[in-house]
């Protein structure tokens, strides 16, 4: 009979085999945006990009041409300027007086009940006059081919919504130990090589690239249904999902990129406002996720201090597999190979997020975000 340590250690041991198998086998099922070739559509159908841009004066300017200098044969790009205080809206409008394919609308007041994010593409969509509408964001920089691949294999596919995971660049090592670890944790929550399949409850999006067929959009009722959803991408995909749409989720590396956050500091703040949202404002979540993830993560590393025999070793296999699965995600969310092997490093500091963000909200009663103050009675109505 196993004494408590050594029973500890091959149950963790388990666990990180089993993750292994799941997880490193699911990433090798996930399709490239960049690689798909499938046959051109009879017809193009024509494509409205619509963007959300507040306060984005800094970024609009570098990756609103990439949008423009897409190699696809019909499509619009709609930038909805939301309440903007800084050079956003002159900066579109001189865009737009080169490129007319760029239509700005400007919006002055954020109605009640709506998330600034979501009243902006909701407002964007419903002046979208395309077949299908590519949900992005502000900062976001295309490859060329990126949209004719996208709807190629959308149209062939015989899909509603297609979404991609962009390149996320760091600037540090210790945010790319972070990206790689957020790209761990969105790829064991989400599950996306599991969207497809309509017996899977697997779901999500990406907001920087959620390509929606207009006419299901607009029988599903826009972003409505998520109007106060600050993960309102995830809930997205979640509510096409439910509505039995044909979903899928690809990897963007190669064809989309974004610069994420400059700093761990810059990604604490960012995050903050909806993490605690992924855990639908359940107040236990984050405290027992935390305890969780310090009993996978760094409980094994910790044991080799204390335990001996076959815990010891136990728990170092436990630990080698565990690094050796960061090291591989490396693969599929890009930077370097070496930060993946820091990965207990980037699951705590974004532990310390979720902890942050339920105890900011409660203490605040809500969420702040780009300057608005979301009571929490009302984010937690919203439920998807």
């Amino acid at each position: 009979m196993t004494n408590g340590p050594t029973g500890l250690a091959a149950l963790t041991l388990a666990f990180w085999l089993g993750a292994a198998w799941v997880v490193a086998r699911g990433n090798r099922r996930m399709k490239r945006l960049a690689d798909l070739a499938s046959p051109a559509p009879r017809r193009w159908p024509r494509v409205s990009l619509v963007f959300a841009a507040r306060n984005e004066g800094a970024t609009v300017g570098a990756a609103v041409p990439t949008m423009l200098a897409l190699d696809y044969p019909d499509f619009e790009v709609i930038a909805v300027n939301d309440r903007s205080e800084d050079d956003t809206g002159a900066v579109l409008e001189t865009i737009s007086a080169a490129d007319p394919r760029l239509r700005v609308d400007h919006v002055s007041q954020l109605p009640p009940g709506w998330l600034g994010k979501t009243h902006a593409l909701h407002h964007g969509a419903a002046r979208a006059t395309g077949d299908w509408i590519l949900f992005t964001d502000a900062d976001i920089h295309f490859q060329p081919d990126a949209l004719r691949r996208a709807i190629s294999y959308a149209e062939a596919e015989q899909l509603d919504l297609l979404a991609a995971v962009p390149q996320l660049s760091e600037q540090g090592h210790l945010l790319g130990i972070c990206v790689n670890a957020f790209s761990f944790s969105f790829t064991i929550g989400i599950r996306p090589w599991r969207i497809p399949d309509p017996r899977s409850p697997a779901h999500g999006s990406v907001g920087a690239f959620g390509l929606v067929r207009a006419t299901k959009y607009r029988t599903l009722g826009g972003h409505e249904p998520i109007r106060l959803r600050p993960d309102d991408d995830v809930k997205l995909g979640k509510h096409f999902k439910l509505r039995r749409a044909r979903c899928e989720l690809l990897l963007g590396a190669g064809a989309l990129s974004v610069s994420w956050y400059d700093s761990v500091p810059a990604m604490v703040c960012g995050l903050t406002k909806n993490a605690y949202a992924g855990a639908d404002y359940r107040w236990w979540v984050p405290p027992l996720g935390t305890l969780a993830q310090a009993a996978l993560f760094l409980w094994p590393i910790a044991a080799l201090a204390f335990t001996h025999g076959a815990a010891w070793w136990l728990n170092a296999g436990a630990v080698a597999v565990m690094l050796g699965l960061g090291w591989d995600q490396t693969r599929f969310a890009g930077g370097r190979r070496w930060h993946g092997l820091f990965l207990p490093v980037g699951i705590a500091i974004f532990s310390y997020i979720l902890l942050r963000s339920m105890l900011v909200t409660h203490w605040t009663g809500g969420i702040t975000w780009r300057g608005t103050h979301y009571p929490l009675a009302a984010l937690k109505a919203n439920r998807v």
